[in-house]
């Protein structure tokens, strides 16, 4: 049972532009509510699909890509239902974080939700038990936030036990979206708690990404994500618009702890590598200074893995235990 109400018809024909009403009661407001805008469009026989920014709040390409399209789409663009959602965790949105100044919620760590937990909890489980249930295919688009740059990629989770016909067509869906890198993920059904979760359960086909990072956007960002949405509708015939060929993108992979690299102490980290490079093992990451202290050693950060710096740390003042970059490799690699 869900706390959530919703003001639109999930199965009205036509476009509907409204809310997910979430409790959250508080001194201020007895009987508040947290609105979380969602928009609806059906147009009969075709497949069903959500569209989803914000799950992270400082993460901007995603939300300014799908407000674009709740004000420009029309029911009669489609075929099938869209489901969007251009600011899942509105309050994270609002205030340009993470998580949530309500309860301090990563939205991308809470499902499968709680009816009865804070409002992170309460948007995560209605995600997972009632959005989810409705759609194919969803698409969560995020962008490094404001600590991490990221170089662009899509993603695909899928289950380790997963049917063949939906890891293939994960993999056929993701690497359609016109990004030069795609990263897999094959995991177990019920493992993490990420939006990847509910469709994993679920058996949906879950694309992901990182589209960007630095708390900023670019121009370059959006066009990604611009792309990305109508080659998806397209992939699924939601639109009839034609797929223009691309040359195969790199498929790549985490691989582990190893791939990451950890700041041991709080400074400001130096990186010695640029997003893209490729690395071996034990190579120089960056090092740590200590302007507060200049007579005290710098500390060399050297990289445990060997493969591409696909993300770096973008404040330049750590603290310890902060990630400051980690590598992918490609699958067969």
């Amino acid at each position: 049972m869900t706390q959530v109400t919703a003001t639109v018809d999930f199965n009205a024909p036509g476009k509907q532009v409204g809310w997910l009403r979430v409790p959250h009661s508080v001194t201020r407001s007895a009987y508040g509510v947290i609105p979380v805008p969602i928009a609806v469009l059906n147009n009969g026989p075709g497949p069903g699909i959500m569209l989803v920014a914000g799950t992270h709040g400082d993460e901007y390409e995603g939300q300014v890509v799908l407000t674009r399209l709740v004000r420009e789409m029309r029911a009669e663009d489609i075929s099938g239902r869209l489901i969007i959602l251009p600011s899942l965790n509105t309050p994270a949105a609002m205030a340009g974080l993470r998580t949530s100044p309500l309860d301090d919620g990563n939205l991308n760590r809470a499902f499968p939700g709680d009816p009865d937990g804070g409002p992170t909890a309460k948007i995560a489980h209605y995600v997972h038990n009632h959005l989810v249930p409705l759609v194919d295919v969803v698409a969560d688009f995020h962008g490094g936030g404001s600590s991490l740059a990221y170089r662009p990629h899509a993603s695909t989770h899928f289950a380790a036990d997963a049917a063949p016909e939906l890891k293939q067509r994960s993999l056929d869906a993701v690497k359609a979206l016109g990004l030069r890198h795609v990263m897999i993920f094959e995991l177990p059904a019920s493992s993490g708690a990420g939006m990847s979760t509910a469709t994993r359960q679920h058996g949906k086909i879950y694309l992901n990404g990182e589209y960007g990072g630095t708390g900023s956007l670019t121009q370059d960002g959006i066009g990604l994500v611009e792309g990305a949405v109508h080659r998806l509708l397209a992939f699924f015939g939601a639109t009839d618009a034609t797929l223009p060929a691309l040359p195969p993108p790199q498929a790549l992979r985490i691989f582990g702890p190893s791939a990451y690299v950890y700041a041991p102490d709080a400074g400001v980290f130096v990186p010695a590598r640029r997003l893209s490079d490729s690395v071996a093992a034990g190579d120089i990451c960056g090092e740590l200074i200590f302007p507060e202290n200049p007579d005290r050693a710098p500390i060399v950060l050297r990289f445990e893995g060997a493969g591409d710096v696909v993300c770096q740390r973008h404040p330049a003042r750590v603290e310890r235990g902060d990630c400051v970059a980690h590598l992918a490799r490609p699958v067969d690699g």
